[in-house]
């Protein structure tokens, strides 16, 4: 199972960036993003049936794929704004990653307009 691969990576990770923060302070959060890559990497077969799982609901729903874009975009937006301010908190840039977590949220919004209009559009035709 991939899972206990993820966990040992992230643990050996952990382990590793301890020992580096020990010699070159410097390399530790290097070691972590590494960790992390090597983590998303082993991601990539899960996120491509996703992916697949997503289409065939856009198929079977006759829905646009500007909206299927959309939300993969605000999805993945969200996942990497995590990831990143995490990062950022990880090598002790706090205000940073709050900074990257609004960043993060103002854009999902920015991208959410759109369905937010339309779904507002089809509730006002459907009211009398």
């Amino acid at each position: 199972m991939d899972i206990f691969k993820i966990l040992a990576i992230a643990i050996l990770t952990c382990i590793a960036s301890l020992i580096v923060k020990q010699v070159k302070p410097d390399f530790a959060s290097l070691v972590s993003l590494a960790g992390g890559v090597v983590i998303l990497l082993l991601l990539i077969n899960y996120i491509s049936s996703i992916l697949d799982v997503f289409r065939g609901i856009i198929d079977k729903a006759n829905l646009s794929p500007t909206l299927f874009s959309s939300i993969l975009k605000i999805i993945g937006i969200g996942y990497l704004t995590e990831f990143t301010a995490n990062l950022c908190t990880d090598t002790g840039n706090s205000s940073l990653a709050s900074k990257v977590g609004l960043a993060g949220k103002i854009i999902i919004l920015f991208l959410a307009l759109p369905i937010i209009t339309n779904l507002l559009e089809v509730i006002m035709g459907i009211l009398p």
